[in-house]
């Protein structure tokens, strides 16, 4: 079921360069079932608005529901979201009486039980201009075609240094740590290009019947839980061009690579010593070391909290836009 044009490359058989579907096939293979977008935000507020401006031309046809998950900004990322045309749920709001914990994680799951749709699209708030066709192309392979439950996003991404850009050197965790560990690992997988991306599509049934892990563990947790649920057929990925976002520095990633790891070796059934990350600075003979602490802990399927589900979703759905 070879749907690229490649030479050579090894990808999920399931993939595809750029979306084939017009908008309008999409909205009529639709029948009936509906499409939630939810934007895990914290802190975003001088790019939130213009995510959102880039998918509510489809409000009302592709787009039922546009969720702003806010995970407890302290500017005014919630403001813009309203404004933008968003619905906002805070993390206390989604899920009530549920202790928050903190992490990206903890922000989609609770995303899944603010929403109602039946197809969820996860899409990171701090794009820079992304495009309207992005959710359009992630929904595509789950409306227009069969046994297919995560679609993952694939895209070039740029790195700005100062004044100079690498057109093709961002993702570094991913380039240097999980595409090669799932190589080492998980060969079926090897030809997921975007395993960590934030912009991808499932089925609730899917997201609500898998653990969501800790921080920025909860992408490869989810696309590894799929894979050991469903194989590697039910996983696809879809190219949506370029991808621009806020770049961050090596010692933050390489904290994000922590927590990543640990998720994978959890998922995979190898030891992990469970150590925190520890950075090192140093100025003149002073040397200072920070232990970045590590959670192992999930938060559980939300099928066992549909009491909890139940309740948010009728009020998501009360919800005007």
């Amino acid at each position: 079921m070879n749907r690229f044009d490649a030479v050579g490359t090894p990808a999920l058989a399931a993939t595809w360069v750029r979306p084939p579907w017009p908008l309008a096939d999409l909205v009529r293979a639709k029948r009936g079932r509906t499409v939630s977008v939810v934007l895990p935000a914290l802190d975003e507020e001088d790019t939130v608005a213009c995510v959102i401006s880039s998918m509510t031309p489809h409000l009302g046809s592709l787009i039922d529901e546009l969720v702003v998950l806010d995970s407890g900004s302290s500017d005014r990322t919630a403001q813009r979201a309203r404004s933008a045309g968003a619905t906002v749920v805070s993390r206390e709001e989604a899920l009530p009486g549920v202790p928050v914990v903190r992490g990206k994680g903890e922000v989609l799951w609770r995303g899944v039980a603010a929403t109602s749709g039946d197809i969820v699209v996860f899409v990171d708030s701090d794009l820079v201009e992304p495009g309207s066709h992005f959710v359009p192309a992630l929904v595509g392979p789950l409306l227009m075609t069969e046994d297919i439950e995560l679609v993952k996003g694939f895209y070039r991404r740029p790195l700005t240094i100062g004044d100079s850009t690498d057109e093709d050197g961002g993702g570094r965790v991913t380039q240097l740590t999980v595409r090669p560990l799932l190589t080492a690992l998980v060969p079926e997988l090897a030809g997921v290009f975007q395993p960590l991306g934030g912009e991808y599509a499932a089925s609730r049934q899917l997201l609500e019947s898998l653990r969501f892990a800790p921080g920025y563990g909860v992408e490869i947790g989810l696309l590894l839980d799929t894979y050991h649920r469903l194989g590697a057929a039910a996983i696809g990925q879809i190219g949506l061009g370029t991808r621009r976002h806020r770049n961050r520095p090596t010692s933050e990633l390489a904290v994000m690579s922590r927590q990543i790891i640990a998720t994978m070796f959890s998922r995979l059934g190898l030891h992990d010593s469970g150590a925190g990350f520890t950075t090192f600075a140093t100025a003149g003979n002073q040397l200072s070391t920070t232990v970045a602490p590590l959670s192992l802990v999930d938060r559980p399927p939300l099928i066992t909290l549909e009491k909890y589900a139940s309740a948010i979703r009728h009020h998501a759905m009360s919800q005007p836009f």
